[in-house]
């Protein structure tokens, strides 16, 4: 079955590209289009009013929604934000940090916690444990060996790698053995969406972040935070959003917070891509599009890809060149390891002038893979890399 027919509004615009970086910025479909207009006439009814529509009835859909996808028992512990570093950031001004601060993460987490990792550092009461990701093999016994080694203040480490695609270990077998005190964060952006995740287990224990950038097909602007049931860590970096039913009380005193997700909420955003995010999860639902169903239809895909990469036999996009070659290993996107930086943007270049749409990073070429691609689309590849 061909999915195409619910993107015609991009493939409207974009009709003679092959879009292989879903992984960077998926094709929204149709049905958002609706909800974004429908987040126009809700403000244009209700003025100030809208905040009564949206936390009285969207925020509690999406929640449940969101709830569901994710296997999650609490739906009230999802709190939105504009973005998931400024969730991060809120979990993380809960800690004293005029104390020891220890952390404890990899080397392939996305530029925004990267970057606020190192000028963390700059404090001297911090530690920082780093494991490397590769070799892949080894990873999940070199990172159990890492949690359960020390009591960290933060762990903090993603579902699947942004710049590889390879899945993390299974949370179930690490997050338990990680010590009671220890606060754990799983950047969930690259999985939610794209890989069966379950945390019916977990969800009492870990904050995961996502957003509907990626995967979730409905644009940048609403990202959210599963925060584990019975929280009562007191964010520093706070806002009116964080005790909304009580606004009208009078506000003196210890700061107070809402007992469920929201007592890491934020303040003022735009809400209608949180609009958008429900006409998607709607929309899964009423065509049975489980995960479980996407990501199979992927990995066919998939298949269907690197079978016609044999075909070509070309030089660097091959096989032997994946950072990882199992399937059941990757997300929603392959990483080829060239030999060099401006190997891979020459590369890059060559296919975009073919009509292929790429991303790379560094020596990583990268290819993803989406509903609105049919295993037919990928012939173009074999003429685009046949001048080699």
């Amino acid at each position: 079955m061909s999915y195409k027919q619910y993107y015609q509004g991009f493939f409207q615009r974009h009709p003679d590209s092959l879009h292989c970086a879903p992984h960077s910025h998926h094709y929204w479909p149709d049905v958002t289009r609706a909800a974004q207009l429908q987040y126009w006439d809700d403000t244009a009814q209700g003025v100030d009013h809208k905040w009564n529509q949206i936390f009285g009835v969207r925020v509690p859909a999406v929640q449940t929604l969101l709830a569901e996808l994710l296997q999650h028992p609490h739906p009230e512990q999802f709190v939105f934000a504009s973005n998931t570093h400024e969730l991060l950031y809120r979990v993380m001004s809960c800690f004293d940090l005029s104390q020891p601060v220890s952390i404890l993460t990899t080397d392939s987490e996305f530029h925004s916690f990267s970057r606020q990792l190192r000028r963390l550092q700059e404090r001297s009461n911090l530690t920082v444990t780093v494991v490397a990701t590769e070799p892949f093999a080894s990873f999940p016994q070199r990172w159990l060996e890492a949690v359960t080694a020390d009591a960290y203040t933060l762990i903090f480490t993603s579902q699947v790698f942004y710049n590889s695609g390879v899945v993390g270990p299974d949370l179930n077998d690490w997050v338990p053995q990680a010590d009671p005190e220890s606060t754990i964060v799983v950047d969930g952006y690259h999985g939610c969406g794209a890989i069966p995740t379950n945390l019916s287990t977990v969800a009492d224990r870990i904050f995961y972040l996502a957003g509907a950038y990626k995967y979730l097909q409905a644009g940048e602007g609403c990202c959210f935070m599963a925060v584990p049931k019975g929280c009562q860590l007191r964010p520093e970096y706070t806002g009116w959003f964080a005790d909304f039913a009580n606004l009208a009380k009078p506000q003196q005193g210890e700061v107070q917070y809402a007992d469920d997700g929201l007592r890491f909420a934020g303040s003022t955003m735009d809400f209608s891509a949180l609009y958008r995010l429900e006409s998607v999860l709607q929309w899964w639902q009423q065509e049975q599009l489980s995960v479980d169903h996407m990501h199979g239809y992927v990995q066919q895909l998939q298949q269907g890809f690197l079978a016609v990469l044999d075909e070509a036999g070309h030089p660097l996009v091959n096989r032997q060149r994946l950072l990882v070659n199992s399937l059941a290993q990757h997300g929603h996107f392959f990483t080829f390891r060239l030999d060099n930086p401006d190997q891979v943007q020459q590369l890059a270049e060559k296919l975009a002038k073919a009509g292929i749409e790429t991303d790379y990073r560094g020596n990583r070429l990268r290819f993803g893979f989406a509903l609105y691609h049919d295993v037919a689309d990928y012939q173009r590849l074999k003429k685009a890399l046949s001048s080699h």
